[in-house]
């Protein structure tokens, strides 16, 4: 159980370059997760911990991770498999935030929608720390491109999601690739017994943690509205009006109600795009980016497609179709509200629907506030963004860079830099955010300079 005041860092046994580079970030105090879990892996156990989203377990595993690392010896020694791209990406960022006191590290990324031929020219150079998704994992364990007999972890991260999507027999088979000498983390947001019962082949002895599942620490406000299942739709843009949240994922159970509901919230003038499995990797990340920035307003997501998301600042969850499954309720929330920040929870209930909220109230101990939609003010039907995306044709292959777009920026079209917003680099192209009242001005002033030297296509996106 985690101590009743949060413990530092430091009383960690710790290398001195992490424990400086976790203070130099801002990480001070461990969250209860982290101190439940990183004495376990220090201890060299296996383990199986259940935790909230947003709890802090990635830096958890991190640490963990990079505290047996032998920066000297250029082989895979951890290995962390992760559902979907975007967490896997977002993953493989934090790690490298953590390990930059360590002299030498390399953490490389292996994905589905990227070329293999860099990747495997990227393992042969030598990789410590590899994150990635099942089916590239396992093509690269069929190529020979990729050695896990020295490996230290393996890492399963949103384990429950992954077997979910249906990747039990990719698992299997990158388990059985690992060395049998390697420690066994897995971490997931629920532990049900299909869950349980698939996983037990993957450890030894491990030790079960759940750490501060309930949903009443969560600082989220949280409504219930009556709505009629024909009007649903219309209820998101009510609630979206009379809130005004700064960002917002609305959570629809099926891949066509986010298409409807996307395209719907568009005609109203609110900037919404739909992330499901449908979509190609490209359309994924342009949306993600799009969102991430401050240039779209709602995502209009699938639960598996929403998996590794990370938005710091989320304004509101809308639970536009209500989750039968109470635990994935919470997840959905645990959205917003993180890092001891406020967050809301916005539900939308049809009458035939009653008896799945009841679920939900017996596992957060709690009754839902209850709200009527025809008590809520509009006092405004428009919505704006605060930024406009412009994409350039051209990436890391162009050798571009964050500072060679801000110095162009800042410099030939002479904005300001608080002007600009997140810059996203891409192989073959790169994302800019503006401030919406200068980005027209600055499409068409940036479209004439030259940037390292070329002149290279701009658009706005929309």
């Amino acid at each position: 159980m985690p101590s009743a005041s949060p413990l530092p860092f430091s009383a960690l046994a710790l290398d001195s370059a992490l424990l400086s580079n976790l203070d130099s970030l801002g990480y001070q105090f461990m969250t209860p997760i982290q101190e439940v879990s990183i004495p376990l892996m220090l201890e060299q156990r296996d383990l199986i911990a259940q935790a909230k989203t947003g709890s802090g377990k990635t830096a958890a595993f991190g640490l963990g991770i990079l505290s047996q690392i032998k920066a000297s010896y250029f082989a895979t020694q951890g290995l962390v498999i992760c559902p979907t791209r975007e967490l896997a990406d977002q993953v493989a960022n934090e790690l490298r935030r953590l390990a930059r006191a360590i002299p030498n590290i390399k953490i490389l990324s292996l994905c589905g929608g990227n070329p293999m031929r860099p990747q495997i020219a990227s393992l042969e150079r030598g990789a410590h720390i590899v994150v990635g998704t099942p089916g590239r994992i396992l093509d690269h364990i069929g190529r020979a491109s990729i050695d896990l007999s020295t490996l230290k972890v393996l890492v399963l991260d949103e384990a429950d999601r992954m077997i979910d999507m249906g990747f039990y027999e990719d698992m299997l088979g990158i388990v059985a690739a690992c060395s049998p000498r390697r420690q066994t983390w897995l971490f997931s947001a629920t532990y049900a017994n299909d869950v349980r019962q698939a996983s037990e082949r993957f450890l030894r002895d491990p030790v079960e943690i759940k750490v501060d599942s309930n949903p009443q620490s969560l600082a989220i406000e949280q409504f219930f509205f009556e709505v009629a299942p024909e009007n649903r739709n219309t209820a998101v843009s009510t609630l979206l009006f009379h809130y005004r949240p700064a960002s917002c994922i609305a959570f629809c159970n099926t891949k066509i109600h986010c298409d409807e509901l996307a395209a719907e919230l568009q005609q109203k003038g609110i900037t919404a795009l739909a992330l499901h499995g449908d979509l190609e990797q490209r359309d994924r990340d342009e949306i993600l980016v799009l969102f991430a920035n401050q240039s779209c307003l709602v995502l209009v997501a699938t639960d598996v497609a929403a998996r590794g998301i990370d938005i710091p600042a989320l304004g509101a969850v809308i639970n536009v179709d209500v989750s039968r499954d109470p635990e994935v309720h919470v997840h959905r929330i645990g959205r917003c509200g993180r890092a001891g920040q406020s967050g809301l929870a916005l539900n939308l209930i049809a009458p035939n629907e009653k008896k799945y909220l009841r679920n939900i109230e017996e596992y957060q101990a709690q009754l839902g506030l209850w709200q009527e939609l025809s008590t809520l003010t509009v006092e405004s039907e428009t919505l704006t963004t605060p930024m406009i995306t412009l994409c350039i044709a051209g990436g890391k292959k162009d050798k571009l860079r964050p500072g060679d777009l801000l110095g162009a920026l800042t410099g030939d079209v002479g904005l300001k830099k608080e002007q600009v917003g997140k810059i996203n680099v891409f192989e073959f192209q790169t994302y800019v955010a503006l401030d919406h009242r200068i980005a027209h001005i600055a499409l068409e002033q940036l479209s004439r300079c030259s940037i390292k030297g070329r002149q290279f296509k701009i658009r706005e996106i929309s």
